[in-house]
């Protein structure tokens, strides 16, 4: 399959709702009741019949459902050579609403990308679930969690002695480990590859913008530090690997986090940032107008405005609508159409069904048709 249809008119975030069964069998494994290899055989039982709906519901992409994680970030940041999980006494941010697990990473050394970090055998598993009309992608959270949850979210970093003062190294350690994760991911055969990242949706929040800069954090530096990261890691990306990138502003149990539009970030992430598309978030008022689009070069823009919070179905004469006015600031031939983020993206999962998010995943493949007709 050609990477120029990539992303596609109808896409997906990455994560889905986890089976009773299957969360089940990780409070089992937790508990010492369940071994290593029951629980990954309960995964790849539960990531095939998921990856068969997928195919059902319409979509030429295809996740595990991040069914193996409890975080859609942590888990790999973690098992990062240099990184180590540790517990907190609170969320890292505040959601509006229940807060997850008090837990969060460290630097604790120098930073590297394992040859056996466990995600790439997780991605062995799904790319043997290719078939020639569907595509397995891998989504990794953003090197920019790196700094955020370690230098910037922390009003009294704790960073090891190599990279305390020494900002450049830490920021060159980081263009290096996610070099090598690129790398080892397209020769295990991945293609597709989107890095999710909620820095970008903080910097649209004024409330949060104005609490980082009251202690001193230079905003606008570390915007600029973030998306020239991304290029130098981007730059030596294969020319048949498609990498995106999933801005997020929140997503716990159907709650959020931060709200504002993009206009604060657009120019410098938008004009400047070369990865291939753009996944936005766009389900809800929070999200701002389409202006800030202006700013787009030659990526594609997905645009997520079926919401994957709340189990109400949109109106398909809506998302064509908004569809249209979008296109007034992007060609409609690079736009696409997806939920506004994944519907687990921790274990617990959004406030619906399963029936209901394969709903939401049909409707945004009848629109796409009707919208491209391709």
């Amino acid at each position: 399959m050609s990477n120029t249809h990539i992303p596609f008119r109808n896409d997906i975030v990455g994560s889905f709702l986890r089976p009773q069964k299957l969360k089940e069998g990780r409070e089992a494994f937790e508990n010492g009741q369940l071994s290593a290899e029951g629980l990954k055989f309960l995964e790849d039982e539960a990531i095939v019949d998921l990856v068969e709906k997928e195919k059902k519901n319409g979509l030429h992409d295809f996740t595990d459902g991040e069914f193996r994680r409890a975080f859609w970030h942590l888990d790999f940041l973690a098992a990062l050579t240099g990184c180590r999980q540790v517990s907190a006494k609170a969320w890292s941010v505040h959601f509006e609403g229940k807060q997850p697990k008090a837990t969060t990473f460290r630097i604790v050394g120098k930073l590297d990308f394992p040859k056996d970090h466990p995600f790439l055998s997780h991605f062995r598993f799904l790319k043997q679930l290719e078939d020639r009309d569907h595509i397995a992608k891998m989504t990794i959270p953003s090197p920019s969690m790196l700094h955020l949850m370690t230098c910037v979210r922390e009003e009294h970093p704790v960073l090891p002695d190599i990279y305390e003062g020494h900002e450049d190294a830490l920021f060159d350690d980081i263009v290096r480990t996610y070099r090598k994760a690129v790398k080892a991911f397209y020769d295990e055969g991945c293609r597709y590859l989107q890095f999710d990242d909620t820095s970008w949706g903080e910097f649209c929040s004024k409330e949060k913008t104005d609490a980082y800069r009251a202690r001193g954090v230079d905003l606008e530096h570390i915007k600029r530090k973030y998306v020239d990261v991304l290029n130098a890691i981007l730059a030596e990306k294969p020319e048949d690997m498609t990498i995106t990138m999933h801005i997020c502003r929140g997503n716990f149990r159907s709650t959020w986090f931060s709200s504002g539009g993009y206009e604060p970030v657009a120019e410098v992430l938008f004009g400047n940032c070369h990865v291939d598309g753009f996944f936005l978030e766009y389900d809800s008022d929070r999200a701002g107008g389409f202006e800030p689009l202006r700013f787009i070069k030659d990526q594609k823009v997905v645009l997520g405005l079926v919401t994957s919070k709340t189990p109400q179905l949109e109106q398909e004469e809506d998302l064509k609508q908004r569809i249209r006015e979008a296109s007034k600031y992007v060609p409609l031939d690079r736009l696409c159409l997806s939920p506004q983020c994944g519907f687990a993206s921790t274990e617990e999962g959004n406030l619906l069904t399963e029936e209901e998010q394969w709903a939401k995943i049909r409707l945004i493949r009848k629109v796409a048709d009707e919208v491209w007709g391709e």
